[in-house]
């Protein structure tokens, strides 16, 4: 358990599940934006120069899904029990969401990035071997060098928020016990800065509970949903030109 929060005890009222409700809900909205706002977009409000369109708005909104997604596999690297698994489901994704990323991204079966999954699987990989540093007496070497190649390949790959949210990952999970500086920092890291920083406030409600989603089955529909809305995004947007 964290030491300090942002928030007092009593107030954390946010479990894991409605985090990741949270999670998906603005990955959807932000994707939902990107797929059929980005060349136009009703406004919603102007003051002078200044004008707030919906897909900003949306995509405002749609900042809040990566750090908590990030905050959630952070979670799941401490309370997982199989972390070989954990990983190998992460992979499995990662390669089952590449041809819907790419047409939702491209608009073609080939893409010069990859999808999130590619992230979350190196940066939980680089939690696993910075740990392993850590606890070492001997050996560090090869902990230090693996830590070294996922960076490497985080840069190869391109994964979305590519080596940004490799990082942003390990400083997650350095900065547990410290929600102040970690707060901070994540401000810094992600492209998006402070309106990404705003997840940090329902992260500073996070009660530590599980919740109700709950069991291996609702697991992966919740993974499942991100090939599977990027695949309908993408069709309904070929349909609609």
């Amino acid at each position: 358990m964290e030491k300090r929060g942002l928030i007092p005890e009593k107030y954390k009222c946010l479990s894991g599940s409605v985090l990741k409700l949270l999670a998906l809900i603005s990955m959807l909205v932000d994707h939902a934006a990107v797929a059929f706002l980005r060349n136009g977009s009703p406004i919603l409000l102007s003051i002078g120069s200044h004008t707030l369109t919906l897909y900003r708005a949306m995509r405002f909104f749609g900042r809040l899904a990566f750090p908590l997604y990030c905050f959630l596999l952070t979670e799941g690297f401490f309370h997982t029990r199989d972390r070989r698994r954990y990983a190998l489901r992460l992979g499995i994704f990662a390669v089952l969401s590449e041809l819907p990323w790419n047409l939702f991204r491209a608009g073609t079966l080939t893409c010069t990035d990859q999808n999130v999954f590619f992230t979350l699987l190196l940066g939980f990989l680089g939690i696993w071997a910075a740990e392993a540093f850590m606890a070492a007496e001997r050996g560090r070497l090869k902990y230090a060098a693996a830590l070294l190649g996922l960076l490497v390949m985080s840069l190869v790959l391109r994964g979305d928020y590519g080596a940004a949210g490799f990082g942003f990952i390990l400083m997650l999970w350095a900065m547990r016990e410290r929600p102040l500086v970690r707060a901070a920092v994540g401000c810094c890291l992600l492209p998006s800065q402070w309106k990404a920083g705003l997840a940090f406030i329902p992260i500073g409600l996070y009660n530590g509970e599980r919740g109700f989603i709950r069991g291996r089955i609702a697991g992966l529909v919740f993974y499942a949903i991100y090939p599977l809305h990027l695949l309908a995004f993408a069709l309904l947007r070929i349909h609609m030109t």
